[in-house]
């Protein structure tokens, strides 16, 4: 069994929480574990999610059969606890408990957490497993990662001009790797009067990157598009894009050809969205349509009635489901 703690700053802002969420997944992979072998349960902020059978709420009771069934066929598989910070009491102990039962020797356990997740499980990790820290970015930090980004991505950039991103982005490297993604497409060298004018404000992630990395079932991309979009753009307007894409499914679903599908939603015949959701309508079944109007409806209601610390969580579970769902 390997069991890693990934944990950041109690204040992580996107970057932070990007290389937080990525170091889990670089885990995985090195691990041989692929995403759908992954169970990922994004744990409420306390005081929130619904009550369970038990001690622990009932978003986390997927856990207790992983960790005591294992793997049937000696398979690799992966446990990821993000927000782990927000366990309660009882819940770590049950963790803890069934951890110490466990014959899970081809199990990945990854806990990412926002703060600590108490002595226990850092103690257990330390003895059995390991722990990852990733540190306050602070603008030294970002500096750096912009000059190896830049490297990276063979862009060329006058100094002006980094000192231009680094001044409208400050540490925020996922709203910064946002505008990495615009300017490398950009012939010839990058200018600081470019980067000026081009990002008077931050750059919106459009919320179709999100529905189209959902459609495709990918995880990992749809979850960081999601940051990026939520570093501006507001819960309700993303839950908006998710509603619309929803119907637009559901049409194509009814729809007896690609035609009428295009003319129901008034789209143009060459329109690639549209094309692309008729294409793989077949792939969605209507009982997962039928769940996702669900979902909508109670993440909706968690936007207008629960504390704002939840929703970025609320957020995150339901694009998970939703790429269970779709892809």
């Amino acid at each position: 069994m390997a069991f890693l703690i990934v944990s950041g700053p109690s204040n992580a802002g996107p970057g932070e929480r990007e290389q937080m969420i990525k170091a889990s997944s670089h885990h995985l992979e090195k691990a041989g574990v692929t995403r759908d072998q992954v169970v990922r349960i994004d744990v409420p902020g306390r005081g929130a999610g619904e009550a369970g059978e038990g001690s622990i709420r009932a978003e986390l009771e997927p856990m207790i059969p992983f960790l005591q069934s294992g793997s049937l066929f000696g398979e690799p598989q992966g446990l990821e606890l993000i927000d782990a910070q927000n366990l309660q009491k009882a819940e770590v102990e049950t963790l803890l408990e069934l951890l110490e039962g466990a014959d899970l020797d081809s199990a990945e356990i990854v806990l990412v957490a926002a703060g600590s997740v108490g002595r226990q499980l850092t103690g257990l990790a330390k003895a059995q497993g390991s722990t990852i820290s990733v540190k306050k970015m602070w603008d030294r930090d970002a500096a750096q990662w912009l000059g190896a980004e830049l490297k990276g991505r063979q862009i060329e950039m006058d100094k002006g001009a980094v000192e231009a991103v680094l001044k409208r982005f400050g540490t925020d490297t996922a709203s910064m790797s946002q505008a990495l993604d615009q300017l490398n497409e950009v012939d010839g060298r990058i200018t600081a009067e470019l980067v000026m004018a081009r990002f008077k404000n931050r750059p919106d992630e459009p919320t179709w990157h999100i529905t189209d990395a959902i459609g495709k079932g990918d995880v990992n991309t749809a979850l960081r598009r999601l940051s990026d979009f939520l570093v501006h753009g507001h819960p309700l307007v993303y839950l908006a894009a998710l509603e619309a894409d929803l119907k637009k499914r559901s049409l194509a679903a009814a729809a007896p050809d690609e035609a009428t599908f295009k003319d129901w939603m008034g789209g143009r015949g060459s329109d690639r969205q549209l094309s692309r959701i008729w294409t793989n309508r077949g792939r969605v079944r209507e009982s997962s349509l039928r769940q996702a109007q669900q979902a909508l409806v109670r993440a909706d209601r968690s936007m207008k009635t629960m504390p704002e610390e939840v929703h970025r969580v609320t957020l995150e579970r339901l694009t998970v489901a939703m790429c269970r769902w779709y892809g």
